[in-house]
């Protein structure tokens, strides 16, 4: 792919900025709880960028921009499906979540399910929230190979070390910093570059001929694929630790349930300038391998100014969103299974336990990217998406809103069996979605475990009741 050495001195200028104002916040970070939750202190702005930086990654920008040549404007479900998530986070999760002083989302669990419910948490979020980080992962690679010439394996060692500049110093501080400097960027440069994709669309109306009709159209797929994409998004973002991390981050209740609610008016509309990009580059230049479509753009189409800009946008977006994912799987990790396993107690084990923990969460997800670097990068999202919520989204949901209503093995077996059923339905091509399958498992076990606990307690009150 060729290239303006411009666009490129741009594009590292941009990511320096950016990385330097997260080192910088890094520096008051000393602590396990520093690291993985900012202390506990973090204001609606940190939220937003914490939580923006880490779900607006490559899936939500490269990999847009690679499913639209092939299915048009409604390749933008994926970041709709994200503002949803986190708008219904906002309003109805943020809240009782933050109340609990709690760090993780199996340790919720925990108290209200038993030991065996979150070790089964921390195994399925985990991962899912690890395919997640292979969404991103895939992108970055690709576009730090195309930009350099370099192997795929030494842009994934490049990559991985930009990774860990960004998230090993200052976990939630730097990803809320980085967060926040790297929306700025996205939003000046993709909306102004994305409107221009549409005039040029608008000005050869011969790129779309061979196209479906409703191809510019949001709803130019199916509903039912809509409701599942939605479905998926909804229901694995909900249970995932990041986001839940970035809850427990907040200073309080309110400020955790403002910050999800504008990180959702920023999310929604990222993927429609995406797709833009990704259908004109496409239809224009058919012969580039879709992946590259958004960064061919950016650097053919675009100044070197704002193209250069925005491909750093884009390379911290797929950065800050590894490190994101995988701040919550090292948190996960390293509180509920590794510290209790090797009995650590002092602050500056725990601190190290926690950051040696995210780097090898990162090191696992570069490689399951290395070993399916031709795959769909929506795919792997979808597909983390679905890992995490379809057996925790009920039980999680009914802990928050009525606790102790369903006895810890009632909650155990719906986890373990609609999660089996979800991956036997996606292996046999069920025509249900296996997103779908899963949900209604659990939601069939938990209605029965209800009804028994009921039943049981009625039992109970009358035995009690019968007695001299």
């Amino acid at each position: 792919m060729e290239y303006s050495l411009a666009h490129l001195a741009v594009m590292a200028v941009t990511i320096c900025v950016v990385l330097a104002g997260g080192l910088y916040a890094a520096r008051s970070v000393h602590s396990a709880e520093g690291f993985s939750l900012g202390g506990r202190s973090a204001g609606i702005p940190m939220i937003v960028g914490s939580i923006a930086g880490t779900c607006v990654g490559g899936g939500a920008t490269v990999g847009t921009a690679q499913l639209a040549g092939s299915v048009g404007l409604s390749a933008v479900w994926f970041t709709i499906g994200i503002g949803l998530s986190l708008l219904v986070m906002g309003l109805i999760y943020a809240r009782p979540l933050r109340y609990t002083g709690l760090e993780t989302i199996s340790q919720y669990l925990v108290a209200n399910y038993g030991a065996g419910a979150g070790r089964f948490t921390s195994f399925a979020t985990s991962l899912g929230i690890l395919f997640s980080a292979v969404a991103s992962t895939l992108p970055g690679i690709a576009l730090l190979a195309a930009l350099t010439g370099c192997s795929y394996g030494v842009s994934a060692v490049m990559l991985l070390l930009l990774v860990i500049l960004y998230a090993f110093f200052g976990g939630m501080k730097t990803a809320s910093v980085g967060g926040m400097l790297k929306m700025v960027i996205l939003f000046v440069t993709l909306f102004a570059l994305g409107f221009s994709a549409w005039q040029g669309l608008m000005a050869a109306p011969a790129l779309l001929a061979d196209k479906p009709a409703g191809f510019l159209s949001i709803w130019g797929i199916q509903t039912s694929s809509i409701l599942n994409n939605v479905a998926s998004v909804l229901v694995g973002m909900i249970c995932t630790q990041t986001y839940i991390q970035a809850i427990f981050s907040a200073a309080n209740p309110r400020t955790a349930a403002v910050g999800l609610i504008f990180a959702s008016f920023v999310a929604i509309p990222v993927g429609v300038p995406c797709a833009m990009m990704g259908i004109y580059m496409q239809a224009a230049h058919p012969e580039l391998p879709a992946m590259l479509a958004l960064p061919a753009y950016l650097l053919h189409y675009a100044s070197p100014l704002m193209g250069g800009a925005a491909l750093g946008g884009i390379v911290l977006g797929i950065v800050g969103s590894i490190a994101g994912l995988s701040l919550g799987v090292g948190t996960m990790v390293a509180r509920d299974m590794l510290e209790p396993l090797l009995d650590i107690k002092t602050g500056r084990g725990k601190l190290s336990l926690m950051r040696l923990s995210v780097v090898g969460a990162i090191l696992v997800a570069m490689t399951i990217a290395i070993a399916n670097k031709d795959s769909q990068i929506l795919f792997w999202n979808y597909l983390s998406m679905a890992l995490r919520g379809c057996g925790i989204f009920i039980p999680l949901t009914l802990a928050i809103f009525k606790p102790k209503a369903l006895a810890p093995r009632w909650a155990l077996a719906s986890m373990v069996l609609s999660l089996g059923a979800a991956i036997i339905a996606g292996l046999m091509q069920s025509e249900v979605s296996p997103i779908f399958v899963g949900l209604g498992v659990s939601l069939t076990v938990v209605l029965l475990g209800m009804a028994v606990c009921q039943r049981q307690g009625e039992q109970a009150f009358v035995q009690v009741r019968g007695k001299p």
